[in-house]
């Protein structure tokens, strides 16, 4: 008996795939396509903090081996230089390679299709309609001090802001303490150059017949570069030590108006007060405007205590948690969706919300 011929083309229904329970964004998922000069920023940050390398070398070499025959002091300058750009560039690769704090949640057991009943539940949520609490573009909940970034296409968990020049990521709960790390190192770093060349430029000057002709040249670049980085990026990290002194985001200390999602319900009036509840930005007249910035310098939502900010900031657990803080910052404690809050904001928030009210 003749065999039927196998069919080019067959007409079965593919396997089904199976329903996966819980979905965890990533950083790369629905995200703007990243280029590679998207990038170029990072290698003129690594470039810049390079680049005084070889001068530095060149004139610990002269300076302590060759004028002042000390090797001592030459292998402590050594070690405590490259110490510290070590410490750098290992928080820089945290920041680069770390994502700064996903959005997850998870899909309820069901046994109908998981993405539509967890999508239902989410649009059926009482933060779906106030504003800030829901992302329309991520399609997810947004917990607290969690922001959309344009850029990065997604939310981040406490986001800080978006930087360009860190592989044009965003800053957040995940990366923040390595971020601070990195700007700490940056600074220590361009103070002990600065320090250390100023001194044998110091003495090139007092001795200009034991010294060569080129070791002042590299020690007035080095001076140079070292208190440009102190002034810059020391005035970037006194910065932020403010702001985790307080318990605050730079989103949060530059835009007054996210106090408005903090807001507890309008009181009633029989006028009337035409705002929504709680009010958009939008809405507001100049008075009320102007109130809610002098609000801002004092009403700190989070604000729980110069120790307490400092723990839940840049705390650790485990043994060896201070190991990790010292060579590359790490993230921050807790899972970066729930901030306890000051004691007394609740009625502060309450207060605001009657004076803006009754300042129409």
């Amino acid at each position: 008996m003749r065999e039927r011929p196998t069919p080019l083309l067959t007409f079965s229904e593919p396997p089904a795939r199976p329903i996966t329970r819980e979905f965890t964004p990533t950083y790369d998922d629905d995200k703007p396509l990243r280029r590679w000069y998207h990038n170029v920023p990072l290698y003129g940050v690594i470039a810049l903090l390079v680049s005084p390398h070889p001068s530095l070398l060149f004139v610990l070499i002269q300076h302590y081996l060759v004028v002042l025959e000390t090797p001592l002091k030459f292998t402590v300058h050594l070690l405590v230089i490259y110490t510290l750009t070590f410490m750098m560039f290992s928080s820089l690769i945290v920041l680069v390679a770390r994502d700064p704090g996903p959005v997850t949640f998870e899909e309820p057991q069901s046994d109908g299709n998981a993405e539509e009943v967890g999508l239902t539940e989410a649009l059926m949520s009482p933060d779906f309609l106030a504003p800030g609490r829901f992302c329309r573009i991520c399609w997810t909940s947004k917990p607290d001090r969690t922001h959309h970034c344009s850029f990065c296409g997604r939310c981040v968990l406490k986001m800080d802001h978006h930087c360009p020049w860190l592989g044009n990521r965003c800053i957040g709960h995940r990366t923040y303490p390595a971020f601070l790390h990195f700007l700490m190192c940056i600074t220590l770093l361009a103070m002990y150059v600065a320090v250390l060349c100023g001194h044998a430029l110091y003495y090139a000057f007092n001795n200009p017949y034991t010294v060569d002709e080129f070791s002042p040249v590299h020690e007035i670049g080095l001076v140079f570069a070292g208190v440009t980085f102190t002034l810059v990026i020391g005035s970037f990290f006194i910065y932020h030590l403010y702001l985790v002194s307080t318990n605050q985001t730079t989103l949060e200390h530059i835009t007054p108006f996210l106090l408005l999602r903090y807001l507890p319900a309008l009181p009633h009036m029989e006028s009337g007060h035409g705002l929504s509840d709680p009010p958009l930005e939008h809405e507001l007249s100049y008075r009320q405007r102007r109130l809610i910035k002098e609000a801002h310098g004092h009403v700190r939502v989070y604000d729980i205590g110069f120790r307490r900010n400092w723990i839940q900031v840049v705390g650790w657990k485990g043994p060896y948690g201070l190991m990790t803080r010292l060579l590359c910052g790490g993230g921050s404690m807790g899972d970066g969706k729930s901030f306890p809050r000051a004691t007394n904001v609740e009625e502060r928030l309450a207060i605001l919300a009657e004076k803006l009210v009754q300042d129409k």
